[in-house]
């Protein structure tokens, strides 16, 4: 509002009508702010939603990730166990026929 229409309002309606006027405007600015602030928190809740759900989104991937990993180091874990046990069967097959070997060259074997 210009000084000029403040003076023409003050002489025509006086103390109490310039207060109103500036009531109005008042009133009116904290409206169209209210109204702003409204729509920033309405853009604010429709972020935070979309950010919820990137958020869960991407838990759920790394869980499924981590379960893998877990399994393949399980199955790997499996495997040389079954390696292990395989190779000491082998190793216990072929001390036994080293034995054999020995006591028959050492003994003459008898036939």
């Amino acid at each position: 509002m210009d000084t000029t229409a403040m003076l023409e309002a003050y002489g025509a309606l006086g103390a109490t009508g310039v207060l109103s006027l500036l009531f109005g405007f008042m009133i009116t600015n904290l409206i169209k702010s209210q109204s702003a602030q409204n729509e920033s928190l309405d853009k604010i809740s429709v972020d935070i939603a979309k950010t919820e759900g990137s958020t869960s989104n991407v838990e759920g991937i790394l869980l499924k990730l981590l379960d893998r990993i877990q399994r393949e180091s399980e199955q790997q874990n499996d495997e040389r166990n079954r390696r292990h046990e395989s190779m000491m069967k082998e190793l216990d097959d072929l001390s036994d026929k080293i034995s054999y070997m020995s006591g028959r060259i050492n003994g003459g074997g008898s036939r």
